[in-house]
């Protein structure tokens, strides 16, 4: 069964009357007129979802109709129906936004076809504007939680880029303090929204392959490229890619990045043919001083100033406290959707602690810790008691980076977890939030780093 509401235009009765009946029983709702003036009205009172629109009546031609209709509405799905022998005027309907064509005389299954075809269509195309809706709100600049000057300043700097023409957007800021969030919001509020939004986290592709994933390959380029593969440039194009801590690509590939930055063409790997895109760049770094790489010889000084056209910093948690409760508020609301549980709110006490907490894994960080109170404890109010012994019993001061610091708590009080804890976040600190030279002073790999911080809820 077909369900849908169609609008006949035609000024024969007869074929008025056929496809009324025949449209009826296959389950449409259909709505009949017999001149292109009539049809205009009613679909200035309804909204058919497809109009079947004879191209020869008396009264404005049937062209006329169509682009009165496209009008009204650019999206309705407009079937011709022509006289045999004027497929002509048909092609010409269909450059002006025709859907598709019938020539007279039609069989009814022919018209069911089509019509069934037009509707998964438009079915189709509700589903991905409910989608990139969907999208649109979970990314909204409004979701970027803060009260503070500070990040009313980065939202105004990202609300201000994302509609204009900036092809390249550098954003700074310690892990967990919401680049990729900001991000996505800059590209669905832009004109690019409905284009792709490709994320490519650089720490995560092998320096061997970190070349073709963004460029691509040609067939036998390499062992196993047993055929021409498209790289993440040509999949975004129109669109966003977002390079996600930037600071870690190798020097060969920043090399080729710039270029496609600056001529916006490269070559596959193995390639030989220029391949031109247009796509917006949003990069990251959590290095709080990317030019200490430039300085260091890590990081090229011409990709970095080409980058930095349109630098936002976003200033770590503990530089902001007064976004600590609204940002752990907005949390406990989340999580009681999702977990089904009815937090209220959280005891001054608790909020007291919070604040005083230096937070170095920053938003994320306050999040895992309301999920983790969400999941676990059964209250209404948040208390002192409900949260990790970490904050509870943290001096509200940062931890110094030298030998001998006081964490806060006494050495002989300090569980295992929170001693690793307290040195994780010394060696982040020493090292500006890059996780590669604070895994260094660490004497671990990033990987090891990487993970023992998502167990102690840093991540």
């Amino acid at each position: 069964m077909l369900r849908g509401k169609i609008l006949v235009i035609d000024d024969e009765k007869f074929i008025l009357k056929s496809l009324k009946q025949h449209l009826e029983k296959e389950g449409c709702e259909v709505l009949t007129a017999e001149s292109g003036e009539e049809g205009l009205e009613i679909c200035k009172a309804d909204t058919p979802d497809i109009v079947l629109l004879d191209l020869n009546m008396p009264g404005i031609s049937g062209i006329e109709t169509l682009n009165a209709l496209k009008k009204l509405n650019s999206d309705l799905i407009v079937i011709i129906i022509t006289a045999y022998g004027d497929i002509e005027a048909a092609v010409s309907a269909i450059k002006q936004g025709a859907y598709d064509f019938v020539e007279k005389p039609f069989e009814l299954n022919r018209i069911t076809v089509l019509i069934k075809k037009a509707l998964e269509t438009i079915h189709l195309k509700r589903k991905v504007d409910y989608f990139r809706g969907e999208r649109h709100d979970t990314y909204s600049f409004d979701n970027i939680i803060g009260v503070s000057a500070a990040i009313r300043d980065v939202i105004t700097l990202a609300r201000k880029v994302s509609e204009s023409d900036a092809n390249t957007i550098l954003i700074q800021g310690e892990s967990g303090t919401g680049k990729s969030l900001l991000a996505r919001a800059i590209h669905y509020h832009s004109p690019r929204a409905s284009e792709p939004f490709v994320e490519v986290t650089c720490t995560a592709i092998p320096e061997t392959l970190i070349e073709s994933e963004l460029f691509g390959h040609e067939k036998g380029a390499f062992t196993d490229a047993r055929a021409a593969k498209k790289g993440l440039f040509e999949v975004a194009d129109g669109g966003t890619i977002y390079l996600d801590e930037i600071g870690d690509i190798k020097l060969s590939t920043q090399a080729k990045l710039l270029r496609a930055l600056e001529e916006k063409t490269f070559k596959r790997v193995g390639g030989l043919k220029d391949i031109a895109v247009n796509v917006r760049i949003i990069a990251t770094t959590n290095r709080k001083d990317l030019e200490g790489a430039v300085r260091e010889g890590t990081f090229r000084a011409d990709l970095y100033y080409r980058l930095k056209v349109f630098p936002i910093f976003i200033p770590p948690l503990r530089q902001r406290k007064e976004d600590i409760i609204p940002l752990a508020l907005h949390y406990i609301k989340r999580f009681n959707r999702e977990f089904r549980k009815n937090l209220q709110g959280i005891s001054p006490e608790a909020e007291k602690l919070l604040r005083d907490y230096p937070w170095y894994g920053n938003a994320r960080e306050l999040r895992n810790i309301i999920e983790r109170i969400c999941i676990l404890e059964d209250t209404d109010i948040i208390y002192p008691e409900h949260l990790p012994s970490e904050i509870v019993n943290c001096s509200g001061t940062a931890p110094e980076s030298g030998e001998g610091a006081s964490s806060g708590l006494p050495e002989e009080d300090l569980s295992l977890k929170e001693a690793e804890k307290r040195l994780i976040e010394k060696a982040l600190k020493k090292s500006e939030g890059n996780q590669t030279r604070a895994a260094g002073l660490l004497g671990i790999s990033r990987d090891a780093l990487r993970y023992k911080m998502q167990k102690l809820g840093l991540l």
